[in-house]
């Protein structure tokens, strides 16, 4: 797909990594699939890896965990 951002370049898969934070909670998450940009650097995650992503950081809140720092494993 071409990147949206910097509009100039076709994205490649690749990995990124995802940091989601809410009240006082930090939920780093590495090496997820994405689609990266070879120009300006974005990264665009698929919606059912980003459902899981914060499915997943909802139970660490639940939990009480205040940061927590993961590898990607598919589910």
């Amino acid at each position: 797909m071409k990147c949206v951002i910097c509009k100039h370049a076709e994205t490649v898969s690749g990995k990124t990594t995802v940091t989601l934070e809410r009240d006082g909670f930090t939920y780093v998450v590495k090496d997820v699939p994405a689609q990266v940009c070879p120009n300006c650097g974005e990264d665009y995650v698929d919606e059912k890896i980003a459902a899981e992503l914060l499915k997943a950081s909802e139970q660490m809140i639940k939990a009480g965990t205040i940061v927590d720092i993961r590898q990607y494993l598919a589910a």
